[in-house]
């Protein structure tokens, strides 16, 4: 298999197929395009939510707070508590442990949201260091989005711009290739839109204007995730490409590296399905807090395509994301 997430018709095969054993207070369990778990309190839900990181070096503390962060915020839900565990090979020092932390902790504080334990071992299983964080979140059941009431013509919108994260990892990890080719003022701008990461604050938000719909756009980027949105709702979706917000740095890197920006990884960005009215609603809520949105399609009964200069083409599933490839690239 190639590297990167295991691809959805494996999971549908031989992940899910093979989860039998159900509980009622479980509303949410495993599916693709869902980010997380919801359990059943009365009026609260529990939302559940865990990711490792694999294909980062650089800044890997604050990224495993981030990445579960988001997909809590999927629900609405504000994150409270995250589990950490950290897989350290032979070779780490206490230092690398202890940036690794001090990382983390500080966007735990950024998000108000409290490391509650997790486990921390070093390991010859790994050849460097692996993190997987587990976030668990809050929210009344009332507010959940509701896929069921999504209908042809709602508004398929993301929140800031594509290939944010993919962007930053790609420029810290190579930042001496790129900086002799693209400049150093280029590569710090690139490396500093970590601090769009987190989707938080929108998913928060998108949750009190009734969003029908949230997904983090992780691996696979954005044509992954609205691939995986269209299953998870089982509607179409029809997206007009030149609408899509794009930042000229992480143009400029895809053009260098020749990798796909609309596969590449993209957490700090998120796709939200909402009604029209409510969209103009949140749309000035956003604005207000400094959180661009775009409207970039509609949604419709069946297919997921992509309009380019006026022809028509079909969303693929995701399969590897183009940040390996990059990487590899350079490796």
């Amino acid at each position: 298999m190639e590297i990167g997430k295991v691809p959805n018709e494996v999971l549908e095969k031989i992940v899910f197929s093979t989860i039998k054993y159900k509980r009622k207070e479980v509303l949410v369990s495993s599916a693709i395009g869902e980010d997380n778990g919801i359990i059943d309190f009365g009026e609260d839900v529990c939302v559940v939510s865990t990711d490792p990181i694999t294909g980062a070096t650089k800044d890997i503390g604050s990224l495993s707070i981030h990445i579960s962060c988001n997909d809590v915020s999927t629900s609405g839900a504000e994150p409270i508590a995250v589990l950490l565990t950290i897989l350290c090979p032979p070779k780490t020092t206490e230092e690398e442990l202890q940036q690794i932390m001090e990382d983390a902790s500080l966007a735990a504080a950024e998000l108000n949201v409290e490391i509650m334990g997790g486990h921390t071992e070093v390991t010859d299983a790994v050849n460097k260091v692996v993190i997987s964080t587990t976030v668990i979140g809050m929210q009344k059941k009332d507010k959940l989005p509701d896929h069921a009431s999504i209908k042809a013509g709602d508004k398929v919108a993301i929140t800031k711009y594509i290939g944010i994260e993919g962007s930053s990892i790609i420029a810290k990890e190579l930042e001496k290739q790129l900086s002799e080719i693209l400049g150093p003022d280029k590569v710090s701008q690139a490396k500093s839109l970590d601090k769009y990461l987190s989707v938080v604050k929108e998913g928060i938000i998108a949750g009190k204007y009734k969003a029908k719909y949230m997904h983090d756009i992780t691996e696979g980027g954005v044509y992954g995730a609205l691939w995986e949105a269209s299953i998870a709702t089982k509607k179409g979706i029809l997206i007009h490409e030149d609408k899509i917000p794009i930042l000229d740095i992480t143009k400029d890197i895809c053009q260098l590296l020749k990798i796909d920006p609309y596969r590449l990884i993209s957490s700090g960005s998120m796709v939200i399905i909402i009604g029209d009215e409510d969209f103009n609603r949140l749309s000035t809520d956003l604005k207000a807090n400094g959180i661009n949105i775009t409207a970039i399609g509609e949604i419709t009964e069946n297919g997921v395509y992509y309009v380019r200069n006026e022809a028509k083409y079909e969303i693929l599933p995701p399969g590897s994301d183009e940040l390996y490839r990059a990487l590899s690239n350079f490796s």
